[in-house]
């Protein structure tokens, strides 16, 4: 008896779910949304939410504004999405960052990194790449190395800001090369990346997504991919792997809301995500910045999420790093 009842209570919900998605899909959107970037233009979560904004504005009939608030590694962009209005017009081009790296480093987060924020999708992933300037003598990790223990603390290294992916990794390769290079955040990946052209930096550790163009240009010498396999976008390169052992560092994006925001909403954005994702020219588009297009559930993108976090926060502990710039 009791588990007829559940069935029949679950049934009911089923069918109240429904019937409110349909009541959403009439109604909503009826005004532009806005998608919150934590990265200045010319960055992954850039990249990708240009991407994904153009398909979203043609299929939802409202455009979607791509807003970028980069700094501070997202806990900005993430602090003011966390605040917005929880109407499904706020959507937030989660990262790693956002979600297992800076709650591993610091104990008093603007946000909620379990509680706030519903997960959507995930849109891609992709291990980094290294890219250094062309005037430094090295082309190779191996030469790299040798060049950073030559000479300590001569190299540097730009990210995308204190706690990024981007710090991350350098970090790890300072402690498992046993060597010391000097990190220099910056206010997202693109002007991080000009200044890496420019030499006031030698090198980089970042998605293929941001240093593409600039690879693909000549601008800057990629050596290397950062994940425990090579990039299949990228075949040619050698992971850092190969010359220090147990190195491997990855990104992912993901779309998700403010808590609070209809279920019936989460399931109509997941739909036109996913349907946007599976568009040939948006996953070629994708492919071709050497990252992978994902578009899992929002359940499969939670499981992720606290998979990530426990990951990364194992190799922050194991490795002793310590961010506390």
């Amino acid at each position: 008896m009791k588990r007829l009842r559940c069935r029949v209570l679950n049934m009911l919900t089923l069918a109240l779910l429904v019937l409110s998605y349909g009541a959403i899909a009439q109604s909503y959107p009826i005004k532009p949304l806005r998608l919150i970037v934590p990265d200045a233009a010319g960055g992954s979560p850039d990249t990708l939410g240009r991407i994904l904004a153009q398909k979203l504005s043609d299929s939802l009939g409202q455009q979607v504004i791509v807003d970028n608030r980069p700094g501070a590694a997202g806990l900005l962009a993430a602090d003011l999405a966390a605040k917005a209005a929880p109407d499904g017009y706020t959507l937030f081009m989660s990262t790693t960052a956002v979600w297992a790296i800076l709650p591993n480093l610091k104990k008093n987060l603007p946000y909620d990194p379990l509680k706030s924020f519903i997960p959507i999708t995930r849109i891609a992933s992709a291990s980094n790449v290294m890219v250094i300037n062309l005037s430094v003598p090295a082309k190779s990790v191996a030469e790299l190395v040798r060049l950073a223990k030559s000479s300590p603390g001569s190299l540097n290294y730009a990210s995308a800001g204190v706690a990024s992916p981007a710090h991350l990794a350098g970090e790890m390769l300072n402690l498992l090369a046993d060597i010391k290079m000097t990190h220099v955040p910056y206010k997202g990946a693109g002007p991080a990346l000009l200044d890496v052209i420019a030499g006031s930096v030698q090198l980089m550790i970042t998605s293929p997504i941001a240093a593409g163009a600039h690879m693909n240009s000549g601008r800057v010498r990629a050596v290397a991919t950062t994940g425990a396999q090579r990039n299949p976008g990228l075949p040619d390169l050698p992971t850092i792997a190969e010359t220090v052992p147990g190195y491997d560092i990855s990104q992912s994006w993901g779309i998700t809301a403010p808590a609070g925001t209809s279920p019936a909403i989460v399931k109509l954005l997941h739909l036109e995500i996913v349907k946007a994702l599976k568009l040939p020219d948006v996953r070629e588009r994708i492919v071709r910045t050497g990252a992978v297009p994902e578009g899992d559930t929002p359940e499969e993108f939670d499981g992720f999420i606290a998979a990530e976090r426990q990951r990364l926060g194992d190799v922050i502990s194991r490795t002793g790093i310590v961010l506390a710039d």
